[in-house]
């Protein structure tokens, strides 16, 4: 087995780095990943994260280089230990991913398999974290790229790897979800009389509002991904960021319509495909996933992948 060594990241590391990374966002989502500019840029900050990029007291990115090749790479983030941090994050350290090579190509000499630079990796990223003597260990795979977080489904070999290493998943299961944006329903009139669209700045993209008379009766958000993302060439991608409506207008087919809004703002600005997502778990009452995951299927979405997050490791006793 070739020698591996276990280093923190450097610049000339980019183009490999960034290589790996799409590797893994494009088994989940089809064609997505990122620049290399955008990848920089991830690993010294999260400026789309505004409320939890600023409790991270500290970080760092390690590769496993084998043949003198990037095999595998993580990223750790390290929250402060105090009010500087909200109450969930304070003190605990976070494998933000981990990624590698899971399979070498057969009768190859000069490709070795990844899996033991992960283990070596995986290895230098517990004891980094045990000398940040954090209060608890977290781990997942949230990559600058949208849909793709946690642990999806089609990365076996890392949940295998955080498996050997003594994570277990302690949070819900989501699903990600794409459709076609032309192939959204785009219902003809409104279904209720009287009822009516108004445009508007939301906190999770362009904020379109189903408006009967002076009431908000419900709304969709939708935010079209930024350029620092490297996706298909044919069509912009967007995701839906919030869709409400309220409950004495539910199952009146005001939410079909508010996402055919959607779909007829979308398609003037060439987006093509949507995201959006849903939770396994079950939720406090008014926020029923079930029903909302059939209406995605109803709507034209196709299920992408199933992703667990919230994995977590107990630290040593000290």
């Amino acid at each position: 087995m070739p020698a591996i060594e276990v280093r923190p990241f450097h610049r000339r590391d980019r183009d490999q780095l960034t290589a790996l990374v799409n590797a893994h966002a494009a088994a989940v989502v089809p064609g997505a990943g990122v620049s290399v500019a955008t990848m920089l840029s991830h690993l010294e900050r999260q400026p789309g994260e505004t409320i939890v990029d600023p409790w991270v007291a500290g970080r760092a990115t390690l590769v496993a280089e084998q043949q003198h090749a990037v095999a595998a790479a993580a990223h750790l983030l390290r929250y402060f230990p105090d009010e500087r941090a909200g109450a969930s994050y304070r003190g605990s350290g976070d494998i933000h991913w981990l990624l590698f090579w899971p399979e070498a190509p057969a009768a190859n000499p000069h490709w070795s398999d990844a899996t033991e630079a992960a283990e070596t990796l995986i290895a230098a990223c517990v004891r980094q974290l045990e000398e940040w003597a954090v209060t608890r260990q977290d781990a997942g795979g949230e990559l600058p790229v949208r849909g793709v977080f946690g642990v999806p489904g089609q990365w076996p070999h890392v949940r295998g790897l955080y498996q050997r290493a003594g994570f277990v998943p302690a949070g819900p299961t989501e699903v990600v979800y794409l459709a076609r944006v032309d192939d959204l329903p785009r219902p003809g009139r409104p279904p209720l009389a009287g009822l009516a669209i108004r445009r508007s700045v939301g906190m999770n993209g362009t904020r379109l509002s189903a408006v009967l008379g002076e009431q908000v009766i419900g709304y969709i958000e939708v935010e079209i991904f930024e350029g620092g993302e490297r996706l298909p060439r044919h069509g912009g991608w967007a995701d839906i960021g919030n869709l409400h409506v309220a409950e004495e207008y539910r199952r009146r087919g005001v939410a079909t319509w508010l996402l055919g809004q959607a779909a007829g703002w979308l398609a003037l600005a060439q987006v093509t495909r949507l995201l959006d997502y849903a939770s396994l778990e079950s939720r406090p009452a008014g926020q029923d996933d079930a029903g909302y995951r059939a209406f995605l299927a109803a709507a034209g979405f196709a299920e992408l992948t199933r992703t667990q997050r919230g994995w977590t490791r107990t630290p040593p006793s000290r």
